[in-house]
């Protein structure tokens, strides 16, 4: 189910974002560098890398010296990734690996960082992504998961499901031909922990 959702929309991902969030999300992944810590010379990995949007800001961040990995599962989205940047000079320190968030399949404390941007939720096992996370990151570094919860603000549910499961669907309905896979995304926010 989850592969074929991602296959269905993986040349429109990135437009259904910005639509759906109002373009919020890009604030959201430049906190979470900042958060992170990430500079010039650094090893990261961007797990479930999706199209590469996060892959992008972290190579920029660790600049020409540094190396930043995407591992991504699913075929359509890994592609949609790697050929993002290929003409805008990120090539040069992003690596793409098709890799299942589960089993990384890299070196023990080989990185200076992990992150996993909005892939946490569509895992089947949260804990083994965690363990595999932890395990490729050198001691001491940051694992960085930037991830959709429920509203804190007292009220806000109501209008947060309307939007989640009216809007999302309708939206991806109408910009991607998508409407069932944006309402598993709206669900799958729903079933994943609180903060």
């Amino acid at each position: 189910m989850v592969a074929a959702v991602f296959d269905s929309v993986a040349s429109k991902y990135d437009l259904i974002n910005d639509v759906m969030s109002l373009g919020i999300h890009r604030l959201w992944r430049r906190f979470a560098i900042n958060l992170s810590g990430v500079g010039p010379g650094q090893r990261v990995l961007d797990v479930a890398g999706g199209t590469g949007e996060f892959t992008g800001r972290l190579a920029r961040a660790v600049g020409p010296q540094g190396l930043v990995v995407m591992a991504e599962i699913n075929t359509a989205m890994l592609q949609r990734g790697r050929t993002r940047w290929a003409n805008q000079d990120l090539g040069v320190n992003v690596r793409y690996v098709q890799a299942d968030a589960e089993h990384l399949p890299f070196p023990d404390d080989y990185f200076d960082c992990a992150t996993i941007a909005f892939g946490l939720r569509n895992v089947t096992d949260q804990d083994a992504v965690l363990e595999s996370m932890h395990g490729v990151v050198a001691p001491g570094k940051p694992a960085v998961i930037l991830e959709f919860s429920h509203p804190a603000v007292w009220g806000f549910q109501p209008l947060y499901d309307f939007y989640s499961f009216q809007v999302m669907p309708l939206a991806g309905r109408l910009l991607a031909g998508e409407r069932d896979g944006y309402r598993y995304l709206a669900e799958s926010i729903r079933m994943h922990p609180d903060q």
